[in-house]
């Protein structure tokens, strides 16, 4: 393995000197961090971040702490969240906990002991008593009852947005489909927004909706097809969820959106290669990524925050399922 005396020996310097350059500190003559710089390309140099951590107290490394990596909405986050992080020369540190609580308890005392700068994180678990504010946090759609910053979409305006828009295709009995988590998300505003603006104007509407996660859509949309097969507007928590409700009302006869109308959450499905393109709500993923970022920093640097919640407007995108 490569040591940063290797490349002090290639470059003809000193190893402190190397580490100037790699750290970006003290005083290096240009000639000499050319050179430097060249002989940890040719050795294909990379520092031992732990180390360096260690020794300078001051970790560049951020943790996030995600569901799955599988949904592309978490998938879109994290790729908008390192980009963020690059701009200022940290690293991302990617958590999968697949939604499981001993799985996102396992991480979280890792990045206790490795020190990291600081957690991004998304989980509807019950885990309260084991987050703390010892690292720097900012939590995406979650509130904690410690003081932890959380980042949002407006999910209760989302939910009014959807109404209005299954009513204004021409819906008469809309429904909400999605689940229930267990503590407080923000995401559950989205159900909320959706029966206040149904009851504001005058209209009969269906809830339903299943503990959280929803191990079996298909066994999930089946029943509700049974139960509230005369439901002519659907507004699904998540764009998924809609999806996986339109592939199987196809497989029943159901046509969308001649039979019923479709609204879906999240603004997934950008690519015309995708049919039907889904009505939506659209969250402004790259501004909740970047905005939560700025906001960490922010967190490391020992600045305090405005505020406690950080809610972003959304849009509704029309698509080809209203």
């Amino acid at each position: 393995m490569t040591s940063i005396k290797d490349v002090a020996n290639l470059a003809g310097v000193a190893v402190g000197t190397v580490s100037r350059v790699i750290n970006n500190s003290g005083a290096v003559k240009p000639k000499t961090r050319q050179k430097v710089e060249a002989a940890i390309e040719e050795l294909n140099y990379f520092p031992n971040e732990v180390a360096r951590n260690f020794k300078m107290q001051r970790s560049r490394m951020v943790a996030l702490l995600l569901p799955s990596i599988w949904n592309p909405f978490f998938s879109e986050l994290a790729y908008y969240i390192e980009d963020e992080l690059d701009r200022e020369g940290y690293k991302l540190m990617l958590c999968n906990s697949g939604g499981k609580p001993e799985k996102e308890l396992y991480y979280l005392d890792m990045l206790r002991q490795n020190k990291v700068a600081g957690i991004v994180g998304i989980t509807y678990n019950d885990i309260e008593n084991n987050v703390s504010n010892d690292i720097p946090i900012v939590s995406i759609d979650r509130h904690f009852n410690k003081k932890i910053t959380c980042v949002t979409s407006d999910n209760y305006e989302g939910g009014r947005l959807a109404l209005r828009e299954l009513v204004k295709a021409g819906a008469r009995k809309p429904a909400f489909m999605g689940s229930v988590t267990s503590v407080f998300s923000e995401t559950m505003n989205r159900r909320e927004g959706f029966i206040h603006e149904a009851q504001a104007l005058g209209i009969d509407y269906v809830i339903y909706e299943k503990p959280d996660p929803i191990v079996d859509n298909l066994a999930f949309i089946k029943e509700f097809l049974q139960k509230h097969g005369d439901a002519d507007g659907i507004f699904a928590i998540t764009d998924m969820l809609a999806a996986s409700y339109i592939d199987q009302a196809s497989k029943q006869g159901i046509r969308v959106p001649e039979d019923v109308k479709v609204i879906g959450y999240d603004g997934i499905q950008d690519s015309p290669y995708f049919h039907p393109i889904l009505s939506t709500i659209r969250q402004p993923v790259e501004e909740m990524a970047r905005m939560t970022i700025k906001l960490l920093y922010d967190k490391i640097e020992g600045i305090p925050l405005e505020k406690q919640v950080y809610r972003i407007p959304v849009v509704f995108r029309q698509g080809e399922t209203t």
